[in-house]
């Protein structure tokens, strides 16, 4: 199932800013900033990835729901999804 332009935009718009994140991370290693600052910037980036990945499950999830397709939908595969952002 392909999530509709309106569920994906906010999902895309947070993977843009973490793509800007990692940018960011990878020129404050070539100038040799502090790691702690790093390892700061490291985590948001994975929590921002955590949370793009929830905003798709869930996307996909209330968008089967709202089209019917709910009898169609596998729980374990829906449980293994979450499982593997967790």
């Amino acid at each position: 199932m392909q999530l509709s332009e309106e569920a994906s935009k906010p999902i895309i718009n947070r993977l843009r800013r973490a793509n800007g994140q990692l940018a960011g991370i990878i020129r404050m290693l070539e100038d040799g900033r502090d790691c702690e600052d790093i390892v700061t910037q490291m985590a948001a980036v994975g929590k921002a990835l955590d949370r793009a990945g929830f905003g798709l499950v869930a996307g996909s999830l209330k968008e089967c729901l709202a089209s019917g397709q709910g009898e169609e939908l596998d729980s374990g595969k829906l449980e293994k999804l979450f499982l593997s952002l967790a």
